[in-house]
């Protein structure tokens, strides 16, 4: 009997066996990623996970450049506003416990805060940033030192990076807050401080210290127990230091020595490693730290930001891209340390880029990595 064989084309092998373009596309990210962060300094952690497993991964230059450390996988990155996901997954794992609303007001948990308006902003409106309260945080080192210089006694380093918050005045600038951008709920505008009252708030709900409450809860059940939250003193080891290039073009270090904002935790101050949160990302998806239902509503589109064609969610930003699937994603950077993670959930795909540089365009590097799955048929 004659047997008939058919030449098939490289789109239809790639349509039916889509597993075999692995080679492809690891040659392809390692080109793109060998280009923007040599071996000789500081550089990058990139993870691709694909049907849940680890189908990429490379660690791209120096974690210290003083040890000259290299860049793995169990490297610790500060992860910067990637770590609002936490916050906001806190708040709703409390909620499925009953111990709170996520329709509370924030004058329930601040009876200090007098104006009328905090009864009308609740805690949705502090996950997905549409509570209209202003940011008046002092951004440059000027205006940082004017703080300072106002507020000698006074000052405490810890607190009042927590939305100008100290145990002596209790959230002063809160407090004396009498007008809002916009009423709660009707506008976007992203903010780190108000963040800062999720720290709080679990505080108050749990009767736990923040970082103790969160590493038992959140961090353990999602199969990290070596992430932890920045304090000044706090032994991290396997740290990445931050990177920037000076006015000379010299590296030069850029991280909690030298940023004035590491100082607060439930906006911005997780030290991860990639491979905790590739746990933390099968965690999620597992329903191993809440609910499918708590999930989806975390990354439901609540508003539309100043991004096109991207929401906010509670802790994420959702992409509605025409020509591809949704995706979900969160960017950070704080000093050198310049993140991005997302993950597209209809093809079962994730991926990160943990860096301690920001010398490059995430932007244009998350698209070109896109195109490298679009044209290797994984979205």
């Amino acid at each position: 009997m004659k047997k008939w064989f058919f030449p098939l084309s490289a789109a239809l092998l790639s349509a039916l066996f889509p597993a075999c373009t692995g080679k492809s596309v690891t040659a392809e990210l390692d080109t793109l990623f060998a280009e923007k962060f040599p071996d000789d300094g500081p550089g990058a952690e990139v993870v691709v996970v694909r049907g849940g497993h680890i189908v990429y991964e490379h660690g791209f230059g120096l974690a210290d450049l003083e040890t000259r450390a290299p860049i793995t996988d169990t490297t610790m990155f500060n992860i910067c506003s990637v770590s609002k996901q936490f916050s906001a997954v806190a708040l709703l794992k409390l909620a499925e416990e009953g111990k709170l609303s996520l329709d509370d007001s924030v004058a329930k948990y601040f009876p200090q805060f007098k104006a009328p308006f905090y009864r009308d902003i609740t805690l949705r409106h502090l996950l997905s940033h549409t509570s209209g309260i202003p940011d008046a945080r002092p951004r440059t080192d000027e205006q940082w030192a004017r703080y300072r210089a106002e507020n000698d006694s006074r000052f405490d380093c810890v607190r009042d990076f927590k939305l100008f918050c100290d145990e002596s005045e209790s959230c002063r600038y809160l407090e004396k807050l009498d007008t809002l951008n916009f009423e709660p709920g009707t506008g976007y505008e992203y903010m780190n401080p108000t963040f800062q009252l999720v720290l709080m708030i679990v505080e108050q709900v749990t009767g736990e210290d923040f970082d103790t409450w969160m590493h038992d809860h959140i961090f353990v059940p999602a199969g990290m127990p070596g992430t932890v939250y920045f304090e000044p003193g706090r032994d991290i080891p396997a740290m990445a230091h931050g990177y920037s290039r000076g006015k000379d073009g010299q590296w030069q270090e850029d991280d909690y020595g030298e940023c004035s904002f590491f100082q607060t935790k439930a906006d911005g101050g997780i030290y991860t490693t990639a491979k905790e949160f590739i746990a933390w990302d099968k965690a999620l998806f597992g329903d191993a730290v809440i609910s499918a239902a708590s999930r989806a509503e975390a990354h439901t589109g609540h508003v539309a930001t100043d991004i096109p064609d991207t929401d906010y969610g509670y802790g994420w930003f959702i992409e509605r891209h025409p020509d591809r699937p949704q995706k979900i994603y969160h960017t950070g950077d704080n000093g050198g340390f310049y993140i991005f993670e997302g993950r597209f959930p209809e093809k079962d795909l994730f991926y990160l880029i943990f860096a301690n540089q920001p010398h490059w365009d995430r932007t244009e590097t998350v698209e070109q990595v896109d195109s490298i799955f679009r044209r290797n048929g994984w979205i």
